[in-house]
Parts: C-alpha cells; sequence; structure tokens
C-alpha cells in the first residue's frame, strides 16, 4: 500500500502568512513587523490599455516605461470610496475572491466605473506589480544586498539571483507566485496568492528604510491583522 505523501512544514521567512491567523503571529520568532504595501492602479499613458486586457500582456520594464501608478489613496478620493478597507473588499469582489455574504458588488462596480472615467488598469493580484518591482529590489540592493532567493509559492523549489539581473529581466517572475528573501533570512517579500497587496517582513528599522526608499503606501501589521484585513474592519 503506497504511503501519503506529505510536505514538511515551510521555512516562514520564505513564504506567505495563511489567511486563517494574525500574520505577527505566524511570523513570531522569524520578523519582529510586518509592512502591507498595496499594488497600485496602472494608468497607461504611451501603451493601449487594451494591451492589459490580452495575451500580449506588457513586461515588467515596458509597463515602466510607459505608465505610471495612481495611489491607493488618489483612486479612493476620486472614486468617494470610504477608505482603503472598502477598496480592498471591491477588489477582492472584483475577482470573486470573497464569500457571498461578504462581497460588495456596490464597491466592485464603482471601482469598474471609476477605472473606465481614469482610464486605468486595476491593480493586480498574487503578483508582484510591475510598476514597484524594481523599486523593492532596489531597496534590497540599498540594504548592502547583492543577491536574493527567488522561491515558489510554498517555497519547495528556489533559485538564487544577481538582484541587478532581476532589474534588467523584462519577465524575472512569470505569472506565478513567488517569495523573495535574504539569504540570511533578514528579509521576506512575499503576496498573497488573492490579495491586492504585498507584505515586507523584517525588523523595524530596515522595513522603514524601504518603505521610505521606494515610496511605499501602505500599513504595519498589528497583533491581530490578518490577510483579510478589510473584513475585520467592517
Amino acid at each position: 500500500m503506497n504511503k501519503t505523501r506529505a510536505l514538511p512544514e515551510p521555512h516562514k521567512y520564505a513564504v506567505c502568512s495563511p489567511a486563517d491567523m494574525p500574520i505577527k503571529n505566524f511570523y513570531k520568532g522569524f520578523f519582529d513587523e510586518v509592512f502591507i504595501f498595496f499594488h497600485p492602479f496602472i494608468k497607461p499613458l504611451t501603451i493601449d490599455i487594451k494591451s492589459f486586457f490580452s495575451d500580449s500582456y506588457p513586461c515588467k520594464n515596458d509597463v515602466i516605461s510607459t505608465c505610471e501608478l495612481v495611489t491607493w489613496t488618489a483612486f479612493t478620493e476620486k472614486s468617494g470610496i470610504a477608505g482603503f478597507h472598502q477598496l480592498d473588499i471591491g477588489l477582492r469582489t472584483l475577482i470573486l475572491g470573497l464569500k457571498k455574504e461578504f462581497a460588495n458588488e456596490t464597491l466592485a462596480k464603482l471601482i469598474k466605473d471609476t477605472c473606465e472615467q481614469m482610464n486605468l488598469v486595476y491593480p493586480t493580484e498574487g503578483c508582484f506589480l510591475e510598476l514597484l518591482t524594481n523599486t523593492f529590489l532596489e531597496a534590497v540592493k540599498n540594504e548592502g544586498y547583492d543577491w536574493l532567493w527567488v522561491g515558489d509559492e510554498f517555497c519547495t523549489e528556489r533559485k538564487l539571483m544577481f538582484i541587478d539581473d532581476l532589474i534588467k529581466e523584462n519577465n524575472p517572475f512569470g505569472v506565478q507566485h513567488i517569495n523573495l528573501f535574504t539569504h540570511d533570512n533578514r528579509i521576506l517579500i512575499t503576496t498573497h496568492w488573492d490579495s491586492h497587496f504585498s507584505m515586507k517582513c523584517s525588523d523595524r528599522n530596515t522595513i522603514d528604510r524601504i518603505v521610505g526608499f521606494g515610496s511605499l503606501e501602505g500599513f504595519y501589521c498589528n497583533d491581530k491583522t490578518e490577510i483579510y484585513w478589510s473584513l475585520q474592519n467592517e
């Protein structure tokens, strides 16, 4: 009789926190702080917005050179949506990422209508946004690192990559869910597969420098913050 194969528990310094527990509790003993940073909306400037909704989705450096970002702050002000938690719920509703009792179709329609009015592309979920990738890679370099481990979603596979190569590469991660972490396990950058934000995990001073370097928009987790933090605020 064949024995059922069970994967070992993943290294917590190399994977995203699960959605059913406080984030900081998951990383306790590994990282002191976790900063959630939002994936901004994309505003095409010199590229046809239709390319974002086709098989020819533009690559990272093409997006950087032809688009600009629109922050969640700017979007809520333009749309009239009452805060980040409402915007997060609306975005999750758009991708059918919430159970019916938590979804809000009114918010989803408001986001869709505002994007059409402003010629915007929705933030990506589950993958690092092209407009931010080089920014946080440069920020990690600024911390004195030249290499990063690039691991898959559950860190069953990992590859050590030179950061400058990741910056130059037009499609360094593809569309897979990946995790980035330093060889000394001091910094982790990860994204939940069904969320429109990523997380930086480290000590407070390091995160402050990285966030300041890239002018990243978001907030620090408290002891109760979970992946579905917007529902906790409702």
